[in-house]
């Protein structure tokens, strides 16, 4: 929500600094996310002045050139040389002089220094139009009125407007917020509360008068339920133009683009009270009748962004005598808008049930101020008020005559809200003892009413721009938020129940981990588990389970794979030239066989791309690759205490050079390099490895292995190396398949170190040299015995694999 310091500040009976104000706004449950200043004309024209130039004479080395004497309030006038043609003796100009910054319409801003041009010193610079950032004209300088004082800033001249804008992350409950009148009613509560005077928002005047009947319209509400108030009332003779200049300003603050002075009234005015209208040209509504209702189903309607939607029978709709005019609360129709040869107009102010308008919203991805607003639900009894001030606004602005009575239709008045709130609740819940007196005092000045009051609670009646209040506790948190949550006193003790540790050995594990990964230069990250439809196949689609309401097109679905939210994550840090990266992440995805059964399953995924070591004066950096990933999972896994097998699994959708690991039979990880085609989808142009690991089945493995330890030996270990020549496709996994076969209880290690390919060893063949580590927990090994070993693994690589020794 957008709010604007100077329009908010109309409202407010006494001056508030905007730093106050921020603060204040904070407190109240409002929090400001960002404050900036607003200017109408870049840099506000601040160190410009009015100068009047004096002298002009043709510059000695340049035809185009002249110099100029001008004269901007000092001691002596300044030599400026000037390249406009329409330069002369006697005008009033704008100067830039010496130090000041000017920011052009186009283009980067230019600070003035004493310059030689072409060999004459300029003193500063006489501005143009487009120079100022006033307007596009670069014709010549721009002159001014002869009555401008020289001296004067050109700040004080023009006087642009300037602003203050803050930036309020409204939670959904706070539909109340969403205008500038309901936020300074919440400050006049804060002001009132804590400055201990009454303050109350001022709401300036715009008296409502019939001129005369000479429109006639027709209203009837078909569907009350989704329409429950609809008022509207007729203007004549209006001209559509540009707005004045002080309703620009303020649309322009807030981000709003002006248009004509209808529709900008009709934007003012929901931002100044939170309640949309919407205006019809009159002479479009077809027998001047206006019905709301729903339309058949299929039903095709051009809006206003000349595109064609097919409407839902549950689509509430403002019709004429033959067909819809505007979606209700959403968006209006092409042919029934106001445009420039509009003179008369209907204007509408209506209560439209949220669920309707939230449906239809989403329905066909229409999200508009004024739905959002509907959708939150509005001030129902504020309708007619607000449809006068909009009328009587557009008669002074637009020159218009109201030009029929206010239709109002409103069969079943809606009753407040009434609550029991005990004083003994509030002191439970916040922890505060509260004078009633100031618990009166907050919620009257918040707009709520006392019935009636007890020694130990007040009967109160929600207004009806609180629609959310409906518990105890929800006043509650008005006192509180008003009060402010700083002025609880902190207890000096507090007593709890001891918790009962859950799940501790899956945390625990968790944590080691983490360590580990943290410790190899990883970082953890954490992505949402609901992510855009349009990165899975309709196969995986057929099985996902799918939001019903979704807050936007791109999360739509709850995610079935892990790796398209975390490769949103690598392109959104490869974008900032963040190339090197190493994360790790916990997470869960969702499917769906069928309706109502749904299965969830957690994750544990790395990710890795770019450079793993970094460039070196003692070497070169090294890539990530498959082997590094493989290194980091068994690392994963030793921690776990949990041994894994692994084996090529060929591609799939998403990766190549895939491997899968299982554990006692069950699959336990696959890992690969992401497939080009994904990466691709992404934007990512280099390489990624991903490994996805079923957490659960890790967790459960992991946790019944019995941590046992023995005495680290007091013998030497003794390593052996030996180099083979074998085939160029044998993987290394079938010779350690091989030597596990031989027992050799004295085997305690073996490791690859190096893999040599060359011509001189024969047409697709390879040299493997691998390093085996011997110990005995009770003696010193002897050379008899460890030849005694390595011959039965030289015999059984040679038998088994047609193993060569190279020697």
């Amino acid at each position: 929500m957008t709010i604007s310091y100077n329009w908010l500040s109309e409202y407010l009976p006494v001056k508030i600094d905007p730093e106050r104000l921020s603060r204040i706004l904070t407190s109240i449950g409002l929090e400001v996310e960002k404050m900036e200043v607003f200017e109408e004309v870049k840099g506000g024209l601040k160190g410009l002045v009015i100068g009047e130039v004096l002298e002009t004479e043709k510059h000695p080395n340049a035809d185009k050139l002249t110099v100029t004497k001008v004269s901007t309030g000092g001691k002596e006038p300044l030599q400026i040389v000037c390249g406009a043609p329409n330069v002369a003796a006697g005008q009033k100009v704008v100067v830039a002089t010496v130090g000041t910054t000017i920011h052009p319409t186009a283009g980067d801003s230019l600070t003035m220094k004493i310059a030689k041009i072409r060999g004459v010193e300029s003193y500063g610079m006489i501005c143009a139009e487009d120079e100022l950032g006033l307007g596009t004209s670069h014709a010549g300088i721009m002159v001014l009125n002869a009555d401008a004082k020289v001296g004067q800033t050109a700040e004080e001249y023009f006087k642009p407007y300037t602003d203050i804008i803050y930036e309020i992350g409204l939670t959904p409950n706070r539909m109340d917020a969403m205008s500038h009148w309901g936020v300074a009613r919440d400050v006049c509560a804060y002001i009132t509360h804590h400055d201990k005077k009454e303050a109350r928002p001022v709401m300036p005047s715009a008296p409502f008068k019939v001129d005369n009947q000479s429109l006639k319209i027709s209203v009837s509400v078909e569907n009350e339920n989704a329409c429950k108030r609809y008022a509207g009332v007729c203007i004549s003779n209006i001209k559509v133009q540009d707005s004045p200049k002080w309703l620009q300003n303020k649309l322009k603050a807030i981000g709003l683009r002006p248009i004509n002075n209808i529709v900008d009234i009709t934007n003012f005015i929901q931002h100044e009270t939170g309640q949309p209208l919407h205006a019809f040209d009159y002479n479009e509504i077809k027998g001047s009748k206006v019905v709301v209702n729903t339309l058949p189903e299929g039903t095709p309607f051009v809006t206003l962004d000349e595109k064609e939607r097919k409407l839902s029978s549950e689509d509430l709709m403002i019709c004429d005598a033959e067909e819809g005019m505007c979606i209700a609360g959403v968006f209006g129709g092409l042919h029934s808008g106001v445009s420039e040869k509009t003179t008369n107009i209907f204007l509408e102010s209506a209560w439209f049930d949220p669920t309707f308008i939230r449906k239809t919203s989403f329905r066909h991805n229409l999200r508009t101020d004024a739905a959002t607003r509907f959708e939150k639900g509005v001030d129902i009894s504020n309708t007619v008020s607000v449809l006068k001030r909009a009328a009587a606004l557009m008669k002074e602005i637009a020159g218009g005559e109201i030009a029929s009575d206010i239709v109002d239709i409103y069969p079943d008045p809606q009753p407040k809200q009434q609550i029991v709130f005990k004083f003994q609740y509030l002191k439970k819940l916040s922890g505060k003892n509260y004078h009633p007196q100031t618990i009166r005092n907050i919620l009257q000045s918040l707009g709520f009413t006392i019935l009636r009051e007890d020694i130990d609670a007040l009967f109160l009646e929600v207004p009806y721009h609180k629609h959310d209040i409906s518990i105890q506790a929800d006043l509650v948190e008005e006192i509180l938020r008003i009060d402010g949550l700083d002025n609880v006193t902190i207890p000096t003790s507090i007593t709890i129940t001891p918790a009962i540790e859950e799940n501790k050995g899956a945390d625990q594990l968790k944590e080691k981990i983490a360590g580990i990964l943290v410790g190899n230069g990883f970082n953890e990250i954490l992505t949402n588990s609901i992510t855009n439809s349009k990165y899975f196949t309709e196969l995986e689609l057929s099985q996902t389970v799918k939001l019903l309401n979704n807050l936007s097109i791109e999360l739509d679905v709850m995610r079935p794979a892990m790796l398209p939210t975390a490769l949103e994550v690598i392109a959104f840090n490869q974008n900032r030239k963040n190339n090197d990266l190493k994360f790790f992440e916990w997470g869960k995805t969702y499917k769906s066989a069928e309706v109502g059964k749904y299965e969830e399953t957690s994750h544990f995924c790395i990710y890795l791309t770019g450079a793993m070591v970094e460039n070196h004066w003692k070497g070169k950096g090294k890539p990530a690759d498959i082997y590094y990933l493989k290194g980091i999972v068994e690392a994963v896994f030793r921690a776990a205490g949990v041994t894994v097998s692994f084996a090529t699994g060929g591609s799939t959708n998403s990766l190549e050079l895939a491997i899968t690991g299982s554990a006692n039979g069950t699959r336990l990880v696959e890992m690969g390099k992401i497939s080009g085609k994904t990466a691709h989808k992404f934007d990512i142009k280099q390489t990624v490895f991903y490994a996805d690991i079923n957490w659960d089945v890790l967790v459960n493995l992991s946790l019944k292995k019995k941590i046992s330890y023995t005495e680290i030996s007091k013998f030497p270990a003794v390593e052996r190396d030996l180099a083979i020549v074998v085939p160029k496709d044998l993987k290394y996994e079938a010779i350690k398949g091989q030597l596990d076969k031989l027992r050799l209880n004295k085997l305690q290690h073996i490791q690859l170190f190096d893999v040599f390919e060359s011509e001189k060893l024969g047409a697709g063949k390879k040299s493997m040299a691998v390093n085996f580590t011997f110990l005995d927990e009770e003696k010193t090994l002897t050379d008899k015995e460890i030849d005694s070993w390595m011959n039965k693994i030289m015999t059984t690589l040679e038998k088994e694999l047609g193993a060569e020794i190279r020697k």
